[in-house]
């Protein structure tokens, strides 16, 4: 894997102006099977052109199918009921430590410029890259866009998901994503999984496939989620509720505490 010790901080903020609420979205109706969906796109692409969406981004939508594998995943998220010691063994909790104290070693400069400037500490940051892609190998085959339209579509968080669609289509008329990039079933992209929202409310860098953009935007989002450098992130401490910002799953939140402990 090719780690940059140097890159240039160039935030995304700027360009939320067309991620609004979903409550603001229109009548698009949602389904829960794919015989909708293509009718859906339609009224969506209209509301869409209503809010502002340029047509490379509506194009882009125009192409997206009904992601059965998505569906599939975001029913199946069995793991996230274990306990800790079951989830750790099967996430190779162990094994994320041992490569993250070695990746903490030999790119110190890196970690040591991004908790300068951010105030957080190498441990989280390892952590979630470890359990999100594996530190990059696993960044998932799944087209983007599709997934992120088949959630909007589907009814079961589809306000949610309605809101990641405006900000993935917002990036499509940036030229950030295409309607052929490639991610994880969700639609999170980059070697820490960021979801399109995030993107543009706290990517940092440019590409987040480039491990220092990926890592310094991760970064940004805990300092965001009021993170304070040189406090605690164990349960119960002051930065433990960054954590719990970046995953709602309970037993995700302590499994990055614990393993960034052990790296820190």
């Amino acid at each position: 894997m090719r780690l940059h010790a140097r890159w240039t901080m160039v935030p995304f903020a700027a360009l939320v102006s067309l991620v609004g609420t979903a409550t603001a979205a229109g009548a698009a109706q949602c389904g829960n099977s794919a015989g909708g969906f293509e009718a859906w796109k339609q009224e969506f692409a209209s509301e869409a052109r209503a809010r502002g969406v340029g047509p490379t981004a509506i194009s882009a939508l125009m192409s997206t199918h009904y992601a059965t594998a998505t569906i599939a995943a975001d029913r199946g998220q069995h793991s996230f009921r274990l306990s800790l010691d079951q989830f750790l063994a099967k996430r190779g909790g162990a094994a994320i430590v041992s490569r993250g104290r070695s990746l903490k070693q030999s790119h110190s400069a890196m970690f040591a410029s991004i908790e300068q400037r951010y105030g957080v500490p190498p441990g989280p940051l390892i952590a979630i890259w470890g359990m999100e892609t594996a530190f990059g190998s696993q960044r998932g085959n799944q087209n983007t866009l599709s997934a992120v339209a088949t959630l909007a579509y589907d009814c079961r968080r589809s306000a949610f998901f309605t809101d990641q669609l405006y900000a993935a289509l917002t990036l499509v008329d940036r030229g950030i994503l295409t309607a052929s990039t490639r991610g994880s079933m969700h639609g999170e992209i980059g070697q820490t999984q960021f979801m399109p929202k995030n993107i543009l409310n706290y990517g940092v860098g440019g590409n987040l496939d480039v491990t220092a953009n990926a890592l310094a935007s991760t970064a940004n989002f805990l300092k965001a989620h009021g993170w304070r450098a040189g406090a605690g992130y164990q349960p119960g401490e002051a930065n433990f509720a960054a954590i719990q910002a970046w995953n709602a799953a309970s037993v995700y939140q302590r499994a990055i505490a614990h393993i960034a402990s052990q790296i820190d």
